[in-house]
């Protein structure tokens, strides 16, 4: 096995168990133990179920922290896995996901304001409603994310198109959400609940088919090399070089 196909094999195992960890953290954390002590509209009772299980709140807290760091490490998987398709493409690609990190890392320090203000019910409130919010708006980078590593896997070769086309929706899906928060008042569509199967299609593939994918069969490669040679004047250039 050359270094190169050992190296995407790794970038896909990487990958594949970053996403797998982080469904599990940002589940824990953000379903299990903060959503799970939020009544919206209601700041009393919200605070005082946070004091009763100020614990899990916590742990939550540290779980979503967690789950960034491991977006981080998947973003520089996937930018290893797609790199051979485009470079410049999987590069956008890994900055839109390590923005949506930041800004998510934004919103989960709201919560940990929140908890410093639950002697005040009313500004304990706002941060957490201020999480919320952040953290949707924070969707339109993944949502772009998503679109990109689509594009990516439907031009690799490697990888079956209908992940790519599945991937692509399950972004626009994101985008649709992010923006609704932005331009829509009281926006409560969740579109990405039935557009995300691309995100699972794309973590089963890394985790068994991308581990054991022969990536050296040249698939990529010679897709870039057809691409380079059809543009105007490549063809002069190389056909005067060739030998006759």
């Amino acid at each position: 096995m050359n270094s190169d196909n050992r190296s995407l094999r790794v970038a896909s195992l990487i990958a594949g168990l970053g996403l797998a960890l982080i469904v599990v953290f940002a589940s824990l954390g953000n379903f299990v133990a903060v959503q799970a002590l939020i009544t919206p509209g209601d700041a009393a009772k919200t605070v005082q179920d946070i004091v009763n299980s100020e614990a899990l709140f916590r742990w939550g807290i540290a779980s979503l922290i967690l789950a960034a760091v491991l977006d981080m490490i998947v973003a520089v998987a996937l930018f290893v896995l797609f790199e051979p398709v485009s470079r410049s493409v999987s590069t956008m690609a890994a900055l839109f996901r390590v923005a949506y990190t930041a800004v998510f890392l934004v919103a989960i320090i709201s919560l940990v304001v929140a908890l410093g203000l639950l002697g005040d019910p009313t500004q304990a409130m706002r941060a957490i409603d201020a999480y919320n919010t952040i953290w949707l708006v924070s969707l339109i980078f993944f949502g772009v994310h998503l679109v990109l590593i689509g594009y990516l896997a439907y031009r690799s070769g490697y990888m079956a198109k209908i992940f790519g086309i599945l991937l692509v929706v399950a972004g626009l899906g994101y985008l649709v959400d992010g923006f609704g928060t932005v331009l829509v008042p009281n926006y409560s569509i969740d579109i990405a609940q039935f557009t995300f199967v691309g995100e699972a299609a794309l973590m089963f593939w890394l985790l068994i088919k991308g581990t054991r994918k022969d990536f050296s069969n040249g698939e990529v490669e010679q897709d870039h090399y057809v691409a380079r040679h059809s543009l105007p004047g490549a063809r002069e250039s190389a056909a005067v070089g060739e030998p006759r």
